[in-house]
């Protein structure tokens, strides 16, 4: 096997969330990827086993940075349960603002593909376990209702999210992401009862 060299593998892995994002990874070729990348298609078979392997490796990278972030923001004792749900949207927000294409290859392709692999999940697993066990701290300190029930909200944010962020990805004009956080953030600590 050859040696890496420079920046090619993180080239050939933007290029593919690119042509995944543009065609959708069903419908997306190796040597589509190998171009936008400007290099050799069988560059990419030095760094990749196939189009599976890149789009595993697109959310490997998504969701260990996600977990890395939300850990370090779970260890800040000096926040409440509800600042860190607030860091949490944000991190989460954030990480697609930087990239809409990853956006939506995310909501287009993740589902399909945590059906079959566990490289990445492992990550997602451990992030949605951070922000739920965030919250549990904020129940035990009284911070957030105690009768809720935290796996079916941990299970209604991150899927509001995922909504929230494809209508985004597929229509920024009608739903920004400022509007977009701000509306959820109040929604989800506040929710629709006027008091």
């Amino acid at each position: 096997m050859r040696t890496r060299e420079g920046n090619k593998e993180k080239d050939i892995l933007n290029a593919a969330v690119e042509i995944f994002a543009k065609f959708g990874y069903h419908n997306s070729k190796i040597y589509q990827i190998a171009q936008e990348a400007s290099v050799a298609t069988g560059s990419v078979y030095v760094y990749y086993k196939n189009k599976e392997d890149l789009l595993h490796k697109i959310f490997e990278m998504l969701w260990s940075r996600l977990y890395i972030e939300l850990k370090k923001v779970s260890e800040i004792t000096e926040l409440t349960s509800l600042e860190k749900l607030d860091a949490m949207v944000d991190l989460y927000l954030d990480v697609f603002a930087e990239n809409p294409a990853l956006a939506l290859v995310f909501v287009n392709e993740q589902i399909q593909a945590s059906r079959n692999q566990t490289r990445f999940t492992k990550y997602y697993e451990k992030f949605l376990d951070l922000a739920e066990k965030s919250l549990t701290e904020g129940q035990l300190r009284g911070e957030i209702i105690a009768n809720l029930d935290m796996m079916i909200y941990r299970q209604f944010i991150f899927g509001a999210l995922r909504n929230l962020i494809h209508r985004w990805a597929e229509s920024p004009e009608e739903f920004s992401l400022g509007r977009i956080r701000r509306n959820f953030k109040l929604f989800i600590k506040n929710g629709i009862v006027q008091k």
